[in-house]
């Protein structure tokens, strides 16, 4: 990127064409010593010799001017400031998570794997926010505190596993462990993730009560719950047919879901489906929108010198040729 500073400089160029016509009509009669010097140029067209000092000499000028004109060279930077918002994720992999009433790329596929699946494309979407994730089963513990470093959330959370938390479901451990970890933040935005497909079966903590806990310290919660309600798919290993389809219940508890999420000014989304899952997710991502700021500037070097050594250099081969190859005889 190039500016000049002082562009007005460029109305010198205006003599340019004078000097032009003043140097085609100056000088003697005879102007070259030997003739045989005109064979030896070989020019490819109708130019009188004398004419390349002529030249020489405009384009030094116009060099000259160009260097007053203060050309310099810039570099554009842009310094980004952003409100980043802290989002933790509450996963759910208690037993009934391994439901396989979900499909990916046209097989059935546990509820778990179509959670981390999504929650992974989720958290390449927010890079400027601090993201982490809790586990919850029967307990609930952080599997990855709140970082930037994106990477290392989608490690932890694509080694989820089911039943790695027990077998039961404790959604006010995992929303107390939630509110723990971040009540002392002192950030935009602090917001959770509650994505479960039951009910509180642990009965650790009371749900409600742990949402009032979360709304106290400002914290928002959006609840998911994910699967069909009743019945649900499971694959079993018979021992004598092998792998096979079996029906079997699962809770769900839609009205606390909506009242956590009401208590904590979040909402509440239902996904049967994976399309589904995607979609709450990119309306969670549209919600919460980071606040960022660009600031660009330009950085500028004078350059004004290249132009005057330049100017400089075809003077001089103008000055050693007008007194040796194309020397004027008086």
């Amino acid at each position: 990127m190039i500016r000049f500073a002082h562009p007005w400089f460029f109305l010198l160029l205006l003599t340019v064409i004078p000097v032009f016509f003043w140097g085609t009509k100056s000088g003697g009669r005879f102007k070259f010593s030997n003739l045989s010097l005109l064979k030896e140029l070989n020019l490819g067209i109708f130019i009188h010799p004398r004419q390349i000092l002529l030249i020489l000499r405009i384009i030094t000028i116009v060099f000259f001017i160009l260097a007053l004109a203060r050309p310099q060279a810039g570099k554009k930077f842009t310094k980004i400031t952003s409100e980043g918002i802290d989002i933790m994720l509450l996963v759910d992999t208690s037993g009934s998570m391994q439901a396989v009433d979900f499909f990916k790329d046209q097989e059935r596929v546990n509820r778990l794997t179509i959670v981390k699946d999504v929650s992974l494309q989720f958290i390449k979407n927010r890079p400027n926010d601090r993201i982490g994730v809790i586990v919850f089963g029967t307990d609930a513990y952080t599997q990855c505190p709140l970082t930037l470093d994106h990477g290392i959330v989608s490690q932890f959370l694509d080694k989820l596993e089911i039943g790695m938390a027990g077998e039961e479901t404790a959604i006010g451990s995992a929303i107390g462990v939630g509110t723990k970890r971040m009540k002392d933040l002192d950030s935009k935005s602090k917001i959770m993730i509650l994505v479960t497909d039951g009910a509180d079966t642990a009965r650790t903590i009371p749900p409600l009560q742990a949402a009032e806990a979360a709304h106290t310290y400002n914290i928002k919660t959006y609840t998911i719950g994910v699967g069909t309600s009743g019945k649900a798919p499971f694959i079993i290993d018979h021992p004598l047919f092998g792998k096979r389809i079996q029906y079997g219940e699962t809770q769900f508890d839609e009205e606390t879901l909506k009242e956590i999420a009401r208590i904590t000014e979040g909402k509440y989304f239902a996904a049967n489906s994976t399309d589904e899952l995607e979609n709450i997710y990119d309306e969670i991502d549209k919600l919460e929108k980071t606040k960022i700021e660009a600031n660009e500037y330009t950085e500028y070097n004078e350059i004004f010198y290249i132009f005057l050594i330049i100017a400089l250099t075809i003077l001089l081969l103008e000055i050693i040729l007008g007194n040796t190859l194309f020397r004027k005889i008086p």
